[in-house]
């Protein structure tokens, strides 16, 4: 594997986000912690226990869990649409690198930064809720398993996109959506019989839960399913992936 083609992309990718610090970092730190203030103090002092953790705390893991999957779509979009926008896509694929370096280099790069929001957001959180972390190793491993997922989930919107407002479509109409009714502000076990039935066919209610199990080891579904479901979309997102570049789908139009 060519280790500078992956360093050369990797840390490009890199260099756009830190010179952007107020739009890639601290907008989204930003938009959270009022999501804390408003939710975790204002509201949360008021409400409450979900199976015995104050609310403020239990809707830690969701706003971190909805940011970083929001971010990390962003992120790989706009970072492989833009040299298709601008044209020096052909460049890249002239070069003598196969798709997996190229992978490694902008959805490494973009999860790197999802991982690192995540982080920041966590920090930021102590400023305002009180929680605990009860299996910090298993809040490490969703945290970038979820980040290089939807990373990759994001790459495949970029490959996809022919406009900028493709780029935010999927994410605003579908992913916020399944986001805020997967269990990010409440617990689905506090739903109608019917309607947590419907809530299971729903993938963001095993990212949110898995990730706050990690917290408070309770979690409204199995674990391992969890890591089954996430596991089996990031490979899913890989094989797309594989095939976009075995056939050349979008990337040569």
């Amino acid at each position: 594997m060519n280790r500078h083609a992956i360093k050369a992309i990797y840390f490009f990718e890199m260099h756009r986000t830190f010179r952007t610090l107020m739009q890639s970092i601290a907008t989204p730190v930003l938009s959270t912690s009022l999501y804390f203030i408003v939710f975790g103090s204002a509201i949360g002092s008021r409400m409450v226990e979900i199976g015995g953790v104050s609310y403020g705390a239990f809707i830690v893991p969701g706003l971190i869990m909805m940011a970083l999957l929001t971010e990390s779509i962003s992120n790989a979009s706009f970072g492989i649409y833009l040299p298709k926008w601008s044209g020096t896509i052909y460049e890249l694929l002239s070069a003598p690198v196969s798709f997996l370096e190229v992978i490694a280099g902008y959805v490494g790069a973009a999860a790197t930064k999802s991982v690192m929001l995540g982080i920041l957001m966590l920090i930021t959180a102590r400023f305002f809720v009180d929680f605990e972390i009860v299996h910090p190793v298993w809040m490490a491993v969703f945290l970038v398993l979820t980040a290089v997922t939807f990373s990759l989930f994001g790459f495949i919107i970029g490959v996809w996109a022919d406009g900028f407002e493709k780029l935010q479509m999927i994410p605003m109409m579908i992913v916020m959506p399944l986001t805020f009714l997967g269990g990010s502000f409440y617990s689905i076990d506090m739903l109608p019989p019917f309607w947590r039935s419907v809530s299971l066919f729903n993938p963001v209610v095993y990212l949110v839960n898995g990730f706050r199990w990690s917290f408070y080891g309770k979690s409204d579904v199995d674990i391992v399913l969890s890591i089954g479901m996430t596991t089996g979309f990031m490979l899913l997102c890989l094989a797309a992936v594989w095939w976009i570049f075995r056939t050349g789908y979008k990337l040569k139009s």
